[in-house]
């Protein structure tokens, strides 16, 4: 959807799946290993050698001479000829360089590993005491229930509200006969209740989907089956897509309307009567709301908690598990990791369905009691009004969300506010200067990571452009690395021993997460769906029999240890802040023009975060009515997930194995004077117009957004 400049802008558990007993990943268990040779760099490899022959025969000349001095001179002088030796020797195997980048990247590695000893003991002290998220919780209540929780435009709630519509919650489905090991879906917007209700439902074991309110149609359905819902909560704003599915659920899924203040005079008028949802206000009022019922099982630390849904582009969302333990690391890594506090006031207009809003920031108040300020709908002229306003100390972004806020005039409020740091994941390095020059931030905390993985990095001392690090001194200590791998496919290369390589600094390859099932910082939860997580991992990785999360993202590294982002692998790119994939929308959006081949793939605009989705359709005798593939596309797909272009071929080329070419159509975008094919374009509107040499021109003046 493409407009004006304007104001406004719109995961451990152990993986049931087995593992193939042969083949060296899980992506594809009969696919060939591709092999590799190491010494891809001749003058690295003989540099190398070269230290390696003179390190076998200073070992033991040093050792020897270290012996004899020890002998003859005593323990302080072996003492120094040992210290001695192991400079020697380390000066000649890393080399001098490693002395200075340990000394230049050494202060950075000590605030991190002291961040990292805090949020493992943080999250020890919680097993050890088999604490869930509601113990937690309830413990702050206790310390200040008049402090405010969650604030919004029309909400202020404070802990002790927050837990009493919490236990309401928990007393209505326990009276139900709802009970530990239950699925309950939620479809909200973002609101007090929202929280209390997920909170709630927790304190009796129910684990909660958090369903996105984008998904309509065939995909709302797919999560609420995919997540294996038993009911479903969703708000009275959701009421004509829940009713549009409603007939074609299983019949066990009990259905709850939740009204807000607005919807409830006309609660009785918009279905409730028609008796397939019941009207949970009324329930909520009657429930007991100073405690969860006594009979009620309680859930431990490593029990599922929610599902956060991830790539829903087309009905097929697949469903990310968070336990009890995984929000407490995720909650507790960056809180520690960025120096967070216990008084700061958080501001998110980011969806709290979102493991980023809805952990991230959400987990300082529940965790820390913090307060935190939602939206519910980001605005680019309300954001630092609004941190302004509720005194907010630390702000949340995606990358877009940055870019859209500098575009927008000059106010008063830009510099008149109290925060002190930002954080969030994609924040382009093109802007990130302008962005902390103009608003005054002194600290950036960019990160990077998947609700569904065990590969997540921070960056902890704001340097541009840079989404975490590892360590070039002690990488063991928190094993993620780059592998060499295709950059098309993903796929690891392999070397001759049929294990992964790590890729050299300055060499792109794909992130990875080493597996260590039972700790909960290093395990991997993946989705409830065991042969979605099963593609995930990638086996033998550096030893025989190790496992590790892949990421399918293109990362780099730079010498210091610094990783960049560079790109996703395979068929899936950005945009919006989401994963689409395109095989998905492919098929989607084959179904709606008649079945004919479609091709989907991302296309870069400039100044633009991520790449827009462009559709090709093979419709030579020119079928299929734009006006109306547009509807249908509203209807089927989430906002995010919907082509920006269209280009109707004339003509189609097919690989040797009757497989359609995209990397053509990719290099070639949407450029009207070197495509001879119709194009057309999203509008604000979300109707698709033709596509013009003018407005293209438009378009790369970044006159038009999207």
């Amino acid at each position: 959807m493409c407009t004006a400049p304007a104001d406004d802008g719109a995961a451990t558990a152990t993986i049931d799946a087995a593992a193939p007993s042969h083949g060296p990943t899980a992506l594809n268990s009969t696919q060939v290993s591709i092999a590799i040779d190491p010494s891809h760099n001749p003058m690295e490899q003989k540099r190398s050698n070269w230290r390696s022959y003179l390190q076998w025969i200073m070992v033991p000349v040093l050792s020897g001479g270290t012996a004899l001095i020890w002998y003859y001179l005593g323990a302080w002088s072996g003492l120094t000829a040992l210290y001695s030796s192991v400079i020697a020797t380390l000066l000649v195997r890393p080399g001098w360089r490693w002395f200075y980048i340990a000394a230049v990247t050494g202060p950075r590695d000590i605030v991190a590993l002291i961040a990292y000893i805090r949020v493992l003991m943080f999250v020890k002290r919680q097993e050890r005491k088999n604490l869930n998220i509601g113990d937690i919780f309830e413990a702050s209540v206790a310390r200040h229930p008049d402090k405010l929780a969650i604030v919004s435009e029309s909400q202020q709630w404070t802990f002790r509200q927050l837990n009493e519509h919490s236990n309401r919650v928990a007393n209505v489905f326990h009276s139900h006969g709802y009970k530990k090991g239950d699925v309950v879906g939620l479809l909200l917007e973002n609101r007090a209740e929202f929280v209390a209700t997920w909170l709630g439902l927790s304190k009796i074991g129910v684990i909660t989907p958090l369903i996105n309110t984008n998904l309509r149609g065939a995909s709302l359905q797919h999560s609420i089956t995919v997540g294996q819902c038993t009911a479903l909560i969703y708000g009275a704003s959701f009421r004509s897509a829940v009713m549009d599915i409603a007939k074609d659920l299983p019949a066990h899924v009990g259905l709850y309307q939740f009204n807000d203040e607005g919807s409830q005079a006309h609660a009785a008028d918009e279905g409730l009567s028609q008796g397939l949802a019941q009207q949970l206000n009324g329930l909520l009022d009657t429930a007991a709301k100073d405690k969860v019922a006594a009979g009620a099982t309680r859930a431990d630390h490593h029990d599922k908690l929610v599902y956060i849904y991830t790539s829903g582009t087309t009905g097929l969302p697949k469903a990310a598990v968070i336990t009890h333990s995984r929000y407490f690391f995720i909650a507790a890594g960056i809180h520690y990791a960025l120096g967070f506090r216990d008084q700061d006031v958080f501001y998110t207009p980011l969806p709290l369905y979102h493991t980023a809003g809805g952990v991230m920031s959400m987990g300082q108040a529940l965790l820390f009691g913090s307060t935190v300020v939602i939206r519910k709908k980001f605005s680019a002229s309300g954001y630092f009004a609004d941190c302004a306003r509720f005194q907010c100390t630390i702000g949340q972004y995606i990358g877009e969300m940055a870019r859209y806020i500098l575009s927008t005039p000059s106010a008063p409020h830009d510099r008149k506010h109290q925060v002190r740091m930002v954080f969030g994941n994609g924040l382009r390095p093109q802007i990130w200067p302008h962005f902390v020059e103009r608003f005054g931030i002194q600290r950036v905390g960019e990160f990077y990571g998947a609700t569904e993985g065990n590969a997540n990095i921070m960056n902890n001392d704001s340097t541009v452009g840079a989404i975490g690090f590892v360590s070039r001194v002690l990488p063991q200590i928190y094993p993620i690395s780059i592998i060499r791998a295709d950059p098309h496919t993903g796929e690891p290369l392999r070397n001759k021993k049929g294990l992964c390589d790590r890729c050299e600094p300055n060499e792109t390859g794909v992130f990875i997460g080493k597996i260590v099932k039972g700790n909960p910082c290093r395990e991997f939860l993946g989705y409830v769906d065991t042969k979605a997580s099963s593609k995930k991992v990638v086996y033998d990785v550096f030893a025989k029999g190790d496992m590790a999360f892949i990421s399918g993202d293109l990362l780099v590294s730079d010498e210091r240890g610094y990783l960049y982002f560079k790109d996703r692998t395979g068929d899936t790119f950005r945009w919006k802040g989401e994963n689409v994939s395109t095989s998905e929308v492919e098929a989607q959006l084959s179904n709606l023009a008649g079945y004919k081949d479609v091709i989907v793939y991302g296309v870069s605009i400039p100044q633009t975060e991520g790449r827009a989705g462009m559709a090709a359709i093979y419709d030579p005798t020119r079928e299929v009515n734009v006006e109306m593939l547009g509807q249908e596309l509203t209807k089927a797909l989430p906002s995010y997930a919907r082509p920006q272009f269209l280009r109707f071929l004339r003509k189609i080329d097919l690989t040797g194995t009757f497989k359609l070419r995209k990397v053509e159509l990719q290099q070639q975008g949407f450029d009207p004077a070197a495509i001879e094919d119709e194009l057309f374009y999203a509008g604000s509107d979300g109707v698709y117009a033709p596509l013009t040499q003018s407005v293209y021109e438009r378009i790369q003046r970044n006159e038009m957004r999207f």
